[in-house]
């Protein structure tokens, strides 16, 4: 089993893995992102790093899935992870333009060749206003200048890139804007349940509503 979660800055992607750990029996594949050196410059001067901050996040996520996933599911365990490699095609739709964006896609499109799809990709939808209150809340230092519309732009991005087929993976929708899933232990059974009914790994419970 691969589950690769995925949805926009601070809507609980890498809190869920890191929850759900114990309930799967998985490893948990984290993207490492405080490494960019590009990243506090970029939300100060987005149109100045974002060529640098895309191409470092490509490579670094690139040779984190080659090494790390293959390596994990030819030892027969289970995998979370919070991002695939695929949506970082997304920030760059956005983030850039022109010759660096042509430049972006090809080698994204020729990394992407060698990356493992994830069986299931578990879509944490949340409104924007959401979103920025969870971003104040966790009080990352690099993201105190974020603009709400620029984290508005990706949310839109967001439902426009998962609105269709995704890469031939199967994609479930959470709504989180009325969850606490660190609070409300209901409210991750209720995922988990969701997540084995998509994956068809039982026990789980047709169509529990997540209220």
């Amino acid at each position: 089993m691969y589950v690769a979660i995925e949805g926009v800055i601070g809507v609980g992607k890498t809190t869920l893995a890191r929850l759900l750990q114990t309930s799967f029996e998985a490893e948990v594949l984290l993207e490492v992102f405080e490494e960019n050196p590009f990243l506090s410059d970029f939300y100060a001067d987005r149109a100045r790093y974002a060529f640098q901050t895309q191409i470092f996040f490509l490579l670094s996520r690139y040779r984190q899935q080659l090494n790390a996933v293959p390596e994990i599911l030819a030892k027969g365990k289970n995998l979370l992870a919070d991002y695939t490699f695929a949506k970082d095609a997304l920030f760059a739709s956005i983030n850039l333009s022109g010759d660096e964006l042509d430049m972006y896609h090809k080698v994204h499109e020729a990394l992407g060749e060698k990356i493992v799809r994830p069986d299931l990709l578990v879509y944490l939808q949340a409104g924007t206003d959401v979103l920025m209150q969870r971003i104040a809340f966790r009080d990352r230092s690099y993201e105190r200048q974020m603009e709400r519309d620029y984290i508005d732009r990706l949310n839109h991005a967001y439902e426009d890139f998962f609105s269709g087929p995704y890469d031939h993976t199967p994609v479930l929708k959470i709504d989180t804007n009325s969850l606490n899933i660190i609070q409300n232990p209901e409210h991750l059974k209720l995922i988990e349940n969701r997540i084995r009914e998509a994956l068809g790994l039982h026990p789980f419970q047709p169509a529990l509503p997540l209220t």
